[in-house]
């Protein structure tokens, strides 16, 4: 049973118990249970009819005497669901109408006149005025919450167009740029590939032109993402993909050791991307800085998580750099300004934080290595921050704003009720014959 049922339901049995203390000696034995029919009809009639039901809590509250709690709800309903000129114009009609009627056939005696102005103030006009002061608060708040989830959709909208600029114009530049670059370089090396070469440079140059090849593929298909409104999740290789980039380093001359222990587990789509972009960098960045140096990376599977480390030595006398990257091969050190500094580790901690991983990278003992942990997962509804693709992660929805104005609706109830009931002589509480 809602609440206000639970009020209607008090309404009633207060009303019938006035009334009953009052008449119930010079009543008929049917009278009161007819009289609590009739509150239920008008208290039932006040959804639907409140003008209507407020006319007859009038009617019996000046026929009876008692029906000023039934009065006192009514004169609130109505003052709640009256919202029109004409019907406000009614109302009021109706309310003075009463009071005139009463007027009229008030006996004379001392302040008979206003104490029945009091009890309308009371039981008629008070409730009626806090009641439409409610229902206004409520529509207010109910209109200032519409237009606040139509600005966030709009903003929502303005940050996706953003995005979406955003990424065509990284496309355009990586098109137009690092597009043609590789373009060059493969038009060179398939040059190469048909010319008059020794075996060993062949074979060298033919793994050139391949990789020049796949990197052009993966930059048009990345373009093309970029492009698109699915995003990139779709294209990017997982974890499934790292025995094969370890192939590719292999061919291309880079000393690799793959070790894998424990079982498979299965990851979220950006847990597994992560985890193949953190061997594609560490092994990057070994043969960029210790070429010709062993690599070894192992894949560990652990009951709840992915480790993922990479270590190889470095040459005699390289060390690690102030920003996280080491230094380059020809011999320029952290402060020469030439030398950029490196964003791949950077990326690599962008990565981990979405899906709850982390990524460290420091020496150990006369080499470098790189440490990974992903969580395992069921799937990506595990990971709650994790957003599948795009440049920019729109933020959740907002939670559903609390209904404003409660502590000023308790104020305004304990005010009411301190007008009723510390104002009001306690004879009123029985009605004025």
């Amino acid at each position: 049973m809602t609440r206000r049922h639970l009020l209607a339901a008090a309404v009633l049995t207060a009303d019938t118990a006035l009334l009953a203390g009052r008449h119930g000696a010079d009543l008929p034995p049917w009278a009161v249970p007819a009289y609590a029919l009739v509150v239920a009809l008008v208290i039932a009639l006040c959804r639907r009819a409140p003008l209507a039901a407020f006319a007859v809590a009038l009617v019996l509250a000046l026929v009876t005497g008692t029906a000023y709690v039934l009065l006192l709800w009514v004169a609130y309903q109505t003052g709640r669901e009256i919202v029109s000129r004409s019907g406000t114009a009614m109302l009021v009609g109706t309310a003075l109408g009463a009071l005139t009627v009463q007027l009229v056939g008030l006996p004379a005696r001392p302040g008979a006149v206003s104490s029945l102005v009091a009890t309308y103030l009371v039981f008629v006009a008070l409730p009626v005025l806090v009641g439409r002061y409610l229902a206004q608060q409520e529509r207010l708040v109910s209109t200032l919450d519409r237009h606040n989830r139509q600005l966030r959709r709009e903003r929502e909208l303005v940050a996706e167009r953003e995005q979406l600029r955003e990424r065509l114009r990284i496309a355009r530049d990586m098109h137009d740029s690092l597009g043609h670059r590789l373009s060059l370089v493969s038009v060179q090396a398939a040059a190469l590939e048909v010319s008059a070469l020794p075996v060993p440079q062949r074979r060298a140059v033919q793994h050139l032109a391949r990789a020049t090849r796949d990197a052009m593929d993966e930059l048009y298909g990345l373009v093309g993402a970029l492009r698109s409104e699915r995003g990139t999740a779709q294209r990017s290789p997982g974890v499934e993909s790292i025995d094969a980039l370890v192939t590719q380093f292999r061919t291309a001359g880079v000393p690799v050791t793959l070790r894998r222990c424990g079982t498979p587990r299965p990851l979220a789509p950006a847990a597994g991307q992560a985890a193949y972009r953190v061997v594609q960098e560490g092994l990057t960045n070994a043969a960029k800085h210790a070429p010709g140096r062993v690599v070894t990376v192992r894949v560990t599977w652990e009951p709840d998580a992915l480790l993922i480390s990479l270590v190889n030595p470095l040459r005699d006398g390289d060390g690690p750099s102030d920003d996280g990257d080491r230094p380059s091969d020809d011999g320029a050190g952290p402060s020469d300004p030439a030398v950029d500094a490196g964003h791949g580790l950077a990326g690599l901690r962008e990565r981990m934080v979405p899906v709850g991983g982390f990524v460290e990278h420091g020496p150990a003992g006369n080499g470098w290595r790189l440490v990974a942990m992903l969580p395992a997962t069921t799937g990506p509804a595990d990971l709650p921050g994790w957003e599948p693709a795009g440049l920019t992660a729109f933020p959740g929805p907002e939670p559903e704003p609390v209904p404003a104005g409660r502590i000023r609706t308790l104020g305004l109830g304990l005010a009411t009720a301190a007008v009723m009931f510390l104002l009001l002589p306690g004879s009123m509480l029985l009605g004025i014959g």
